[in-house]
């Protein structure tokens, strides 16, 4: 699984078990939008989803001891519907700016501080994408390049190149079914849906540790 960047995992929740989940997620609005909502793990009921020991036995398989530290909620259907080209996810949130080699530029977003990281933090981090709907070839699911994990950080020039000669895989998974993946240097993207039927799917992104370095503390929320 590791040696790719990415793996699915059918039936790890049930309906049952992601009920309360959905309904916190319905009824936060102070970030929603139409696409989803940022920073849910300030919920309750994601917090305790991120730290369910199901979640974090599959992010110890890539980062060993691993700690959730954001999660964003995506939600595709016909009126918030768009396109992912293929990329990197480079942009840690982080406590406080600090004077490092190798990070940045900084910048901050709906009030969260934000640093482009080196490779050696990005390897460090794993994502655990929980389907709270079907994810069909129809619907646009995540598409992931394999192996491009072990590149490092790539310019347009090396992500053109990998998107031509790497076989793009579509991450299909039922509902309560996870993707994990490698998102900060696993090249991924998502096409338009070209259905009525809703994704919506829960990013859990966790770490092998809470900092990097001196000044270095990934902000949790």
């Amino acid at each position: 699984m590791d040696d790719l960047g990415y793996g699915i995992v059918e039936g790890v929740f049930s309906g049952a078990e992601l009920a309360p989940v959905v309904a916190a997620l319905d009824g936060h609005v102070t970030t929603r939008s139409r696409a989803g909502a940022r920073h849910v793990l300030a919920l309750p009921e994601i917090r305790a989803l991120a730290g369910d020991p199901r979640l974090m036995d599959l992010a110890a398989r890539f980062v060993g001891s691993a700690q959730p530290f954001r999660a964003t909620l995506f939600d595709k259907s016909a009126s918030a519907n768009w396109l992912v080209a293929w990329h990197q996810d480079t942009a840690l949130p982080m406590r406080a700016q600090a004077d490092a080699a190798g990070w940045g530029p900084w910048s901050t977003k709906a009030g969260i501080l934000y640093a482009h990281a080196p490779a050696s933090a990005l390897e460090r981090v794993v994502a655990l994408r929980v389907s709270l709907d079907p994810s069909t070839d129809a619907n646009g699911p995540l598409r992931v390049l394999p192996g491009t994990h072990v590149h490092g950080l790539l310019d347009d020039a090396a992500v053109e190149r990998l998107a031509r000669e790497v076989s793009a895989i579509g991450c299909t998974v039922g509902a309560g079914g996870v993707v994990a993946m490698r998102p900060p240097l696993l090249l991924h993207a998502s096409s338009k849906s070209t259905s009525d039927a809703r994704r919506r799917a829960l990013h859990i992104e966790y770490a092998s540790a809470a900092g990097f370095g001196p000044g270095l503390d990934l902000a949790v929320g």
